[in-house]
C-alpha cells in the first residue's frame, strides 16, 4: 500500500486554500497510522504547484494532460481509479467542495469502496478508519466506520489549519494514459457568481452580525468598528436574507465557513446552522443581552448587554 493519497484542488491556475487544509489532516492521520501522505495533482502546466505540494506530503504523483486543464468529473475519476488499483491506498481524501461533491460520490461507486461526506475527524481502529462528520446542520457529529480498502474521505472545507511546508517529498511525473475518449459530458466555461471582492474565509478578525442589530441603519456604526480593528464584517444568515449585507458574508452551514483568530459576535443567538460556520476560529467574542443565548457555549469571551452600548465602549477602549 502507498499510505494516505490526498487530491489536490486547483482553479484559476492556482492551488486552493482546501488542498493545504487536507494535506493537514492527512498528515496529522498518517502520523496515527504511521504510513506517508501522497498529493495528487491532475492538471496542465502545473509544475510550479507540484513543487509546493512537495512541501506538504512524502510524494507528490503529477499526471499532466491537455484533458485536466479544466475540471470533469470523469477524466478526474477514469485517472484516479487507475492510480488507486495501481498504487492500493489504505485512504483517499478529497476536498468537500462543489469540485469534491462531483467526483466523489461517482468515484466511490466505480472503486467499490465506502465514503463518508463532510468529514471533520478521523481515528484509525479495528473496524476500519473511524470518521467524524456533522449532521442536522452541524447540530451533531455522528460517527461512522469505513471497512473497505481504500477508505474514501471528503474533507469539510475551512475545518483544518494548513501545517507549515516543512517537507522534501519527491515529485513522481505519471502518465494517466487515455482519459480523453468515452467522455459523456465536457466543459464549457467557467461563470462565477458577481462578487465584490470580500473573502470573509480569509480575513484573521471577523464581525459577524446577528438579528440583536434590529434594524439595517444600526449597521453603520458596527461597519466603522470593524473598519477601525481591520475586521471584515459578516452576518448570520436573518441579516443576509433580510438584504442587510451581501451573500458572500454569510456565515453557517448555508453560507461560508470560517476560522479566523478572532470572531465577534454581535447579537448573534447561536444557532446551530451558524455556529457551525465558525466553531473553528481561534477566539469567539460573543455579545448577547441574553444570557441563556446559545452563542455562550462556543464563545470563549462573553459579554451580556446591548450590543448598540458595548461597541462603542470597545471602540474607545481599543483607540
Amino acid at each position: 500500500m502507498s499510505g494516505i493519497m490526498v487530491l489536490a484542488e486547483h482553479r484559476h491556475g492556482d492551488l486552493r486554500d482546501v488542498s493545504h487544509e487536507v494535506l493537514s489532516a492527512a498528515r496529522n492521520l498518517a502520523e496515527k497510522t504511521g504510513e506517508q501522505v501522497e498529493a495528487v495533482l491532475l492538471g496542465q502546466g502545473c509544475d510550479e504547484m507540484a513543487q509546493r505540494l512537495a512541501a506538504q506530503a512524502h510524494r507528490v504523483i503529477h499526471a499532466e494532460h491537455p484533458a485536466f486543464r479544466d475540471f470533469n468529473y470523469e477524466t478526474w475519476q477514469q485517472a484516479l481509479v487507475r492510480l488507486v488499483k495501481g498504487r492500493e491506498p489504505s485512504i483517499v481524501m478529497i476536498p468537500h467542495t462543489a469540485f469534491g461533491t462531483d467526483l466523489g460520490p461517482s468515484l466511490a461507486v466505480e472503486l467499490g469502496v465506502g465514503i463518508v461526506s463532510d468529514a471533520i475527524g478521523f481515528e484509525p481502529g479495528p473496524d476500519g478508519l473511524k470518521v467524524t462528520r456533522g449532521v442536522y446542520g452541524g447540530k451533531l457529529n455522528a460517527e461512522r466506520f469505513i471497512s473497505t480498502t481504500p477508505a474514501l474521505v471528503m474533507v469539510r472545507q475551512s475545518h483544518f489549519k494548513p501545517d507549515q511546508p516543512g517537507l522534501e517529498g519527491e515529485v513522481v511525473n505519471w502518465d494517466p494514459g487515455d482519459v480523453g475518449s468515452g467522455l459523456r459530458t465536457r466543459f464549457i466555461s467557467l461563470e462565477e457568481v458577481p462578487s465584490t471582492g470580500i473573502d470573509i474565509t480569509k480575513a484573521d478578525v471577523v464581525v459577524g452580525i446577528g438579528r440583536g442589530v434590529k434594524e439595517e441603519k444600526n449597521i453603520g456604526p458596527i461597519r466603522e468598528f470593524a473598519e477601525h480593528i481591520g475586521a471584515v464584517l459578516a452576518g448570520s444568515r436573518p441579516v443576509i436574507d433580510a438584504g442587510w449585507l451581501e451573500k458572500e458574508r454569510q456565515v453557517g452551514s448555508s453560507g461560508k465557513t470560517v476560522k479566523p483568530r478572532v470572531y465577534i459576535a454581535l447579537g448573534i443567538s447561536g444557532a446551530f446552522q451558524h455556529v457551525a460556520g465558525m466553531t473553528g476560529s481561534d477566539t469567539i467574542i460573543a455579545v448577547n443581552k441574553d444570557p441563556h443565548a446559545p452563542i455562550f457555549a462556543v464563545a470563549h469571551y462573553g459579554i451580556v448587554d446591548d450590543l448598540h452600548k458595548v461597541v462603542p465602549a470597545l471602540r474607545e477602549k481599543l483607540a
